[in-house]
């Protein structure tokens, strides 16, 4: 056992509340951050960024520049990860939140084309590469220290990481729209959209406070007093034994990095650009259906605990695939109570089915001393592939099919069907682990359980 390991371990009892609380902030940071960038990205980058282009161009331009923050999610996630699993999850967490704060505020400080040329979309797209390092370990160290705090409630704890998620969200649409509300476009270009970005500072002094506070994971501690072995390099190890669980652990993401992406950024888009309505309905909508995931994600999350997130993760991808026509159908009516109600159920039930149960998922994956590494991985490379790109995907199959959307109604299915499948392929992998798991019975899990 490596000294920086037993110092990570501790004995403290950390309050559930607190650790609920620390785990929803860095969550809500990373989400803020990149849910600004992704609102930004479809209203306001084009003609202050990339002026040179036509309307639609220059979103395909600023839909190009959310992908890469994505690009860099995995190497920040790789790093990170393997000093998580090395050292713990505690100062790793910490270190993310302070990078993905600093870009985020220099951002909102950043001057614009017509101030600098060329260099003002240099300099955003270096700005999101260095968001994307620490956004890349941020998610799935938050996952962890919740998950860990019981096994036996893995599904119900996890799935405050995600409501993290959607508390990012609602800050950042909410913020953006409550700061933009009643300004001019010209006023709203000129300085309004660098508040928001401004204001993350005050989550991150939060979120430093409560992190470098918080005591190590009782699992992490447990497994460094008892296992008295760790992975030299944890990525290496995850990848030379164990390459099915990573295979399925990224395929399962992609309901997460695909169909979520489009209900919630390039629906943005698609009701300003293509419906010709007023942006603040799609901002409106999003906030709603976020808010409302904040709750439901905790309850599919308990509901894991009861029968198995195979089980709920499954039933929402396979609900998510039969409403993706749905969804672009009720948009198209330009109705704007159903399209509130497209993006909730899309958002909120679809994805929160998903999105709440996956963190015990990955926990039962992956075991301890290469569970940050492994989680981290799956996610972001996946991430990295689709998710950053499904804005810029669903853009150009609209254009492609002369403004249709049953192109990316497609798309969306096929985000689902494919984690629909790996987490019912999962099933043996899962049950070396925890015998019980399958049949649904949640239960303390041995730290020594065999990887199998």
């Amino acid at each position: 056992m490596s000294t920086s390991r037993s110092q990570a371990a501790t004995s403290a009892a950390p309050s559930i509340p607190r650790v609920i609380a620390t785990a929803l902030i860095g969550s809500a940071l990373e989400w803020y951050d990149f849910g600004l960038y992704g609102v930004t990205a479809a209203l306001v980058f084009a003609p202050l960024f990339f002026p040179t282009f036509s309307p639609v161009a220059g979103t395909l331009a600023a839909f190009t520049t959310y992908a890469v923050g994505f690009l860099s999610r995995p190497l920040g996630g790789i790093i990170f990860s393997h000093y998580g699993d090395k050292v713990g999850r505690k100062p790793v967490l910490a270190a993310t939140l302070m990078v993905m704060g600093v870009s985020t505020c220099l951002m909102g400080l950043l001057p614009t084309f017509d101030q600098i040329g060329i260099w003002a979309p240099i300099v955003l797209v270096v700005l999101r590469l260095i968001q994307g390092l620490g956004a890349g370990a941020e998610y799935g160290g938050a996952a962890l220290l919740l998950a860990e705090q019981n096994p036996a409630r893995r599904g119900f704890y996890g799935a405050f990481a995600a409501s993290g998620v959607f508390v990012g969200i609602v800050l950042s649409l909410g913020v953006f729209s409550l700061v933009t509300a009643d300004m001019s476009q010209a006023t709203l270009l000129s300085w309004g959209w660098r508040v928001p970005y401004l204001l993350s500072v005050v989550v991150v002094g939060v979120g430093l406070y409560l992190r470098f506070a918080m005591p190590e994971t009782p699992e992490f501690s447990r497994d460094v007093q008892e296992r008295h072995a760790e992975a030299s390099i944890p990525l290496w190890e995850v990848l030379r034994n164990h390459p099915k669980r990573v295979l399925l652990g990224m395929g399962t993401n992609l309901a997460l990095v695909g169909y979520s992406y489009v209900v919630q950024t390039y629906v943005l888009a698609y009701i300003t650009t293509n419906l010709g309505l007023s942006r603040n309905i799609g901002l409106i909508g999003v906030v709603m259906a976020a808010a409302i995931g904040v709750v439901t994600m905790p309850l599919f999350g308990a509901l894991a605990d009861r029968i198995g997130s195979r089980q709920v993760i499954m039933a929402g991808a396979l609900g998510s695939a039969v409403f993706a026509f749905p969804f672009f159908w009720m948009l198209d009516t330009k109705d704007t109570g159903l399209i509130f109600l497209a993006i909730v159920i899309g958002l909120s039930l679809g994805v929160g089915s998903i999105f709440g149960p996956i963190a015990a998922f990955y926990s039962e994956l992956f075991d301890t001393r290469i569970r940050y590494t492994g989680l981290v991985f799956a996610r972001e490379v996946s991430g990295s592939v689709v998710g950053g790109f499904t804005p810029l995907i669903a853009t150009s199959l609209v254009l492609w099919s002369g403004g249709k959307s049953w192109p990316v109604a497609v798309y969306m299915i096929v985000t689902v069907l494919i984690p629909l499948l790996c987490v019912y392929l999962a099933r043996d992998l899962l049950e070396q682990r925890q015998p019980s798991f399958a049949r649904g019975r949640a239960g303390a899990i041995p730290v020594s359980a065999a990887e199998g």
